[in-house]
């Protein structure tokens, strides 16, 4: 099951966090097919917000085919997303944010590193703004 972390400071709307939460647990297999989301009723109450937020999310979820509600039993994941979870980049990542850790870096300088070597690799999905890669 997935747990669902809301920052109020991020700029980012609610439902979007979890949308976003809800994909990122489906690349790294901590949801699976079958998989039931916790029900709008236990959001609220674990992180405190509308329950109409939570539909919202899920409604979107579904629209993209990742889950599907079914009457009376809840909200069920119905695909996966990608193969993050088993890929071997992970230990290599695992390895690099261990040494970076231990180099001095923080939890948001790692962050922005990453975030800033993403956006060069991916530049057309950038999320926020990021250096100018000149």
């Amino acid at each position: 099951m997935v747990a669902y972390r809301i920052d109020r400071h991020s700029g980012v709307a609610t439902h979007l966090q979890i949308v976003q939460q809800t994909k990122q647990a489906l690349r790294l297999g901590r949801l699976r097919p079958g998989d039931r989301l916790p029900t709008a009723r236990e959001v609220v109450e674990a992180i405190a917000v509308n329950p109409n937020t939570v539909l919202k999310a899920y409604r979107e979820l579904e629209r993209e085919g990742l889950v599907e509600a079914r009457r009376g039993l809840g909200t069920f994941v119905r695909r996966g997303l990608g193969t993050a979870a088993g890929s071997p980049l992970r230990a290599e990542l695992e390895d690099w944010t261990a040494r970076a850790r231990q180099s001095g870096l923080e939890r948001e300088d790692v962050a922005a590193l990453f975030t800033a070597v993403l956006d060069t690799h991916y530049p057309d999905h950038r999320t926020t703004p990021g250096p100018d890669p000149s």
